[in-house]
């Protein structure tokens, strides 16, 4: 399955797994290269939060985003009034989310999302979605 294809499945699989959390969802019809305006991949509000998502996925390895990504998806999530996500799933793993800011920044300006730091540090899909809340030691 040629990357394109599979990142479009993921993309389909985001939207429909927050459709059935309750938001109000669509996959942007022209991200990526399809236009010259610089579009999230998913857009999802429910009536008190909304999010421009970055939605990425990968086999296993990094995941790198290009700051010209992330910096067209910061525009747009201020001029459209809602909050920029950047969405990551590996093969086998959920969905787990990261504010821009959050992300390792690389020496070439560019974004990067290693497995094992969305697993211990990204925000999970129940999480991000109001259906829990994190705990951590701390807050014992």
């Amino acid at each position: 399955m040629s990357a394109n294809r599979k990142g479009d499945r993921r993309e389909r699989e985001l939207v429909n797994a927050l459709d059935e959390a309750g938001f109000a969802v669509m996959r942007a019809p022209a991200s990526g290269s399809a236009t010259e305006r610089e579009l999230p991949d998913v857009l999802a509000g429910d009536g008190d939060r909304f999010y421009a998502i970055e939605a990425k996925s990968s086999a296993g390895d990094p995941i790198y985003l290009s700051g010209e990504e992330v910096e067209a998806l910061l525009f747009f999530s201020r001029n459209f009034g809602a909050k920029a996500r950047i969405a990551v799933r590996f093969d086998r793993e959920d969905w787990y989310f990261f504010h821009p800011g959050d992300l390792y920044t690389t020496d070439g300006g560019n974004y990067r999302v290693k497995k094992e730091t969305a697993l211990a540090d990204g925000t999970d899909f129940a999480e991000f979605v109001g259906d829990s809340e994190r705990t951590t030691l701390d807050d014992l």
